[in-house]
């Protein structure tokens, strides 16, 4: 009886654990970019429009999967 009084505690806030762990994957993807685009800027700083706009492409669509999952709990949720 305990197990299911537990679990019907837990099951209100699954999307919250859920958009917490799905937050990783662009967290990683932002430091990346922003990593890459550092590096590659200081081996061509003549490059820098060019790199600077691929850098905030990339930040954008980052970016636009952890909107996607801040939404999603509240689509597919109870």
């Amino acid at each position: 009886m305990a197990a299911t009084e537990t679990l019907a505690a837990v099951s209100g806030s699954l999307g919250s654990i859920g958009y917490g762990l799905a937050a990783i994957g662009p967290g990683i993807g932002v430091g990346i970019v922003f990593g890459n685009g550092t590096q590659a800027l200081a081996r061509q700083p003549e490059a820098a429009g060019l790199i600077r706009a691929n850098q905030i492409l990339g930040f954008a669509f980052c970016e636009a999967l952890a909107l996607i999952g801040i939404v999603m709990p509240f689509v597919f949720g109870k």
